[in-house]
């Protein structure tokens, strides 16, 4: 779980975010702005970072504030698992990123196992659906969903990408160092159940 002050950070924002999408009065919009500077003041000052920074990045939301939408893809060969290595922080995670507008997110989770892996795969179950922040991930300051897709594998080769350094499968008791940011221990293990229950049905929180 998120420490409280940035669940309660991430829950003023939304207030913020989608009373600045709806307001018409001018002393509405002033009361919203201020919010969300107020919001950026303590997320800076939790956070030790830098306040213009996490200004633009709240300023940079608009519309009603929804969670984000990431995918991960889950590709076994030989009942071992891909992962691949973040060049940004050295360690494993299974492919995956945000959904691009226009995309479905069968679609989103081929492409990032590909762009991040060099595999070619093909989407064909939806496994699981997470909320992030119950998952005991490092924060982030917007809430975000996780749909993982078990993808199977048609093609290609292990191809390091811009975003990672190394591509390998891994078998369950062989599990490399993780990214606690994109996938925890505890997840690779339900995939791991999921791979030995196909019949299994979709899981979410």
């Amino acid at each position: 779980m998120d420490p409280t002050w940035l669940d309660w950070t991430k829950r003023l924002q939304a207030i913020a975010q989608t009373g600045l999408s709806y307001a018409n009065d001018v002393y509405d919009v002033e009361r919203y702005e201020a919010l969300r500077d107020i919001v950026a003041e303590v997320i800076a000052g939790y956070a030790d970072a830098d306040l213009r920074e996490i200004h633009g990045l709240l300023t940079g939301e608009a519309g009603h504030a929804t969670p984000k939408v990431a995918v991960q893809g889950v590709v076994f060969q030989d009942d071992r698992l891909l992962l691949v290595r973040q060049r940004d922080e050295g360690a494993w995670s299974l492919p995956g990123g945000w959904v691009d507008v226009g995309e479905s997110p069968g679609e989103a989770a081929v492409r990032e196992v590909h762009e991040e892996s060099g595999f070619r795969t093909e989407a064909r179950k939806l496994l699981a659906v997470y909320d992030r922040d119950r998952h005991g991930h490092t924060p982030l300051p917007f809430h975000v969903y996780t749909l993982l897709f078990s993808c199977e594998l048609i093609g290609g080769e292990a191809t390091p990408s811009v975003e990672t350094d190394a591509v390998d499968f891994f078998a369950e008791d062989a599990l490399p160092g993780l990214s606690a940011g994109r996938v925890t221990a505890k997840q690779i293990a339900r995939l791991f159940e999921h791979h030995c229950h196909p019949g299994w049905p979709t899981e979410f929180d």
